[in-house]
């Protein structure tokens, strides 16, 4: 989903927990469904209602936050490091990553989802 948001063939993604990111005006977002392939599915694109800049995905079962910098304007140097990558997909033709980090078809094995907060 994220290639087809972005038009980029590797994007930078940071999933934080869901309160580790805290929002200081929700009121101020505008949200709309991140998988136009699945609308009802847990995440939002949030962007704000004033001027429609790219926010952050929030997870409708407070999971979990995700940014992504070099779409939503944050200083990527300022995020830890990509661990891996993840969604790599080997039918669309495109060369593997070779930088020594690992590569999964989905998130990494032993990733699991955050409790939702109240």
């Amino acid at each position: 989903m994220c290639k087809s948001v972005t038009g980029q063939q590797t994007t930078h993604v940071a999933f934080f927990g869901h309160e580790d990111l805290e929002v200081d005006n929700p009121n101020q977002l505008k949200r709309q469904p991140f998988n136009s392939e699945n609308p009802n599915g847990p995440l939002e694109l949030c962007t704000c209602a004033e001027c429609g800049a790219a926010l952050l995905l929030d997870d409708k079962e407070k999971r979990i936050r995700v940014a992504v910098p070099n779409v939503m304007g944050y200083d990527a140097n300022a995020f830890p490091k990509p661990e891996y990558h993840a969604f790599y997909d080997s039918t669309k033709g495109y060369e593997k990553p070779s930088d020594g980090r690992p590569v999964y078809e989905g998130l990494r094995p032993d990733f699991s989802w955050p409790t939702p907060s109240a």
